[in-house]
């Protein structure tokens, strides 16, 4: 079975819009760009995808939402492998508008360029991720901090509520609207002045930060549980997703308002 899904830019997706199609064949012929969500594992891709390209037409663009496999891994054989590309998305993608697009070596400019319209088309932003690397950009950034705050806690520097504070009600109120370049160019006269004043400490700092700790079977993890489960019961963690999301769903909404009061100030200056 294949799920075919016109995605919405508004914040709630209609179920009108989603159609369930057997055969395959039905939805590769009836479309020319399709989205592959099956289970992180390569050889799964790989079939998944053999069975597509043999009924891909020669301009079809086959994406995948893999969020950690480079799309050489499970494309090289395909004979429209230059139509491969990986579009990731992340979860919730109507609430989230990053969409994180990979080509392979052998994919076609082209199906990049147009990857990026129909994603932007939809209310998406894509940006292009020009090196497979494990974890891609997304991953790589969050696993950074969340990496450092496993530390802070298995030390003993910090809580874990603590440290979820120091992001909620510190680093992510920027975080919201500004990337971390755009943040250090604004605390000094610029980047260069930035880490003129900064970058030798910052570099020390990290220094102390490259030993990576195991997360898995670890008593950390037992003990950042267990702080969790203080503020939100395992039968609650549902509706505290749906409250995650009623969140996203308000920023979004504000971001959007502010972007039309920032676009309409500039026009006025012009």
């Amino acid at each position: 079975v294949c799920v075919c899904v016109r995605l919405s830019v508004c914040l709630s997706v209609s179920h009108s819009k989603i159609q369930l199609s057997a055969p395959l064949s039905f939805a590769i012929i009836a479309h020319t760009d399709h989205q592959e969500c099956v289970p992180e594992k390569v050889e799964l891709k790989k079939a998944v995808f053999h069975q597509i390209d043999a009924l891909a037409g020669p301009d079809t663009i086959l994406a995948s939402s893999t969020s950690c496999i480079g799309p050489s891994k499970f494309t090289a054989d395909l004979k429209n492998k230059g139509n491969v590309i990986v579009a990731h998305p992340v979860n919730p993608p109507h609430l989230v508008p990053l969409v994180e697009v990979i080509p392979a070596p052998w994919t076609k400019p082209a199906v990049l360029e147009k990857t990026k319209a129909i994603m932007r088309e939809l209310g998406q932003a894509p940006i292009t991720v020009k090196k497979e690397v494990n974890g891609f950009v997304l991953n790589r950034l969050q696993y950074a901090l969340l990496m450092e705050a496993w530390r802070l806690v298995e030390d003993d520097v910090a809580s874990p509520e603590d440290v979820d504070t120091a992001v909620s009600a510190g680093l992510g109120l920027r975080w919201s609207f500004m990337g971390p370049f755009q943040t250090i160019d604004l605390n000094a006269n610029g980047v260069v002045d930035y880490c003129e004043k900064y970058g030798e400490n910052i570099t020390a700092v990290c220094k102390e930060q490259e030993d990576s700790r195991v997360m898995k079977h670890s008593e950390t993890a037992k003990k950042i549980e267990a702080a969790m489960r203080k503020t939100v019961p395992a039968e609650e963690l549902e509706a505290r997703r749906l409250w995650r999301d009623e969140q996203l769903a308000a920023l979004a909404q504000m971001r959007k308002s502010k972007e039309k009061e920032d676009s309409a100030a500039k026009r006025s200056r012009e």
